[in-house]
């Protein structure tokens, strides 16, 4: 096992700027997930950890030992691919051994490791298939157990769920998770999906542009989203957002906009002064919206149902609120349907609220002032 480390490591393609001064470490034995859209750096990022990749500029250890340089064979590294690389016309078990063989491992600790390997991804009564008798999930394990045989210091995934369907995906996804919790080797998984992130994530680095914009576990990055993209990007359905202008000081400052009238919550009053007359931006989860009569510490308002999906202990609404489209999800008891106006109510604590240039979080410590790093506003 060992830590992965990126010591300012930049990535470039020409004038093209693919991964940005990137300064993160990875625990030994973490689960980390590189999470962010198609081009954000992430699949880059991994394979550069591989090898694959010439580092531009930077240092990246592995372990204690800088790899900058080191042949990808040379790194105690495994890696699965998006797609299963299987040999068609070897069994299980030889796609296996294969490797193995090709290290010229003794013959004993050949079929040690694939025994081993195959009891730990549910393989054994299967080792003598070829890969077209193997449904897509039974392909994928065999991939994984490919990197299991190995025995390296750290695993690397690049999106290995992506050619399978929801079902399969959710059942494999646990799998890797019970992998993890069972070698407790250091994993590095890169995925566009932020729900695979928050599920099997020790913690998550969420990147945009090439920037690393925020690392740490699911719950904070839920709870407590640094900047605008990370809270829209974290999170299913995504953060409603709405711009709002501050008024007001103390008890009586106050968001307006698109229909709404927020009082502002009592732990971002201190900033009301840095933010009077301000545009911003608002944001609050679907999740916590709820319907029901205004109470104490909620902000309240009403809103036209156009979409209600049902999902069975829950419902999804689609909500007109003035110019602002919304989406809420609550139970399914209160039966929507399209066309119903909605007394809608938010808790205070459950806002967030954004600098509508920067995209910079805004807390009760910490006034308004532009950001001295490049971060992504859009969500």
């Amino acid at each position: 096992m060992a830590t992965v480390t990126f010591d300012h490591v930049t990535k470039k393609y020409g004038d093209v700027l693919a991964v940005n001064d990137l300064n993160l470490e990875i625990n030994d034995g973490e689960f980390m997930v590189l999470v962010g859209p198609s081009g954000c750096g992430k699949t880059t990022s991994l394979r550069m950890i591989a090898g694959l990749e010439e580092i531009t500029a930077g240092t990246l250890r592995i372990g204690d030992k800088v790899v900058n340089d080191v042949a990808p064979k040379d790194r105690d590294i495994a890696m699965v691919f998006q797609s299963y690389a299987l040999y068609p016309h070897m069994t299980v078990r030889d796609n296996l051994a294969f490797g193995l063989k090709l290290r010229k491992v003794p013959k004993p600790e050949i079929e040690r490791r694939v025994k081993e390997a195959a009891d730990t991804i549910q393989l054994s009564n299967l080792l003598d298939r070829k890969p077209k008798e193997l449904s897509g999930g039974q392909r994928q394990r065999v991939a994984l157990g490919r990197a299991i045989v190995r025995e390296p210091a750290v695993f690397l995934m690049d999106e290995p769920l992506s050619n399978l369907d929801a079902k399969l995906r959710v059942q494999t996804r646990a799998e890797i998770a019970r992998l993890h919790q069972r070698l407790g080797t250091t994993m590095v998984y890169v995925t566009h999906d932020q729900v695979e992130a928050m599920t099997m994530g020790t913690r998550i680095a969420v990147m945009s542009d090439g920037i690393l914009q925020q690392v740490g576990t699911p719950q904070e990055l839920y709870d407590h989203p640094v900047n605008r993209f990370v809270a829209g990007f974290i999170g299913s359905p995504a953060m409603n957002f709405a711009t709002v202008t501050a008024s007001g000081t103390g008890d009586a400052a106050v968001l307006t906009g698109d229909g709404l009238s927020i009082p502002l919550p009592p732990r971002l009053r201190a900033a009301a002064d840095s933010v009077h007359g301000k545009t911003l931006i608002a944001g609050f989860r679907p999740e916590h919206l709820d319907i029901g009569a205004a109470s104490s510490n909620v902000a309240s308002f009403q809103a036209t149902a156009d979409v209600v999906e049902y999902l069975g202990n829950d419902e999804l609404l689609h909500l007109s609120l003035a110019d602002l489209d919304l989406v809420a999800v609550v139970s399914s008891s209160h039966v929507v349907k399209p066309g119903d106006v909605l007394s809608l109510q938010l808790p205070l604590d459950k806002l967030h609220l954004f600098d509508s240039e920067t995209g910079e979080v805004i807390t009760g410590d910490a006034p308004v002032a532009a950001s001295t790093a490049p971060v992504a506003v859009g969500a």
